[in-house]
């Protein structure tokens, strides 16, 4: 699990500023087997 950090971002439809919030996402490193499928091989 990473930690994202805190950020300002922009809302499309209105343009406006907001902030996003420090929040954690999943993170892993794909095997060699994985990269391999995706590349078809």
């Amino acid at each position: 699990v990473k930690t994202r950090a805190a950020r300002t971002g922009i809302n499309p439809a209105t343009m406006e500023k907001i902030e996003i919030a420090e929040s954690k996402a999943p993170a892993f490193k794909a095997a060699k087997t994985l990269k391999d499928a995706v590349k078809g091989e």
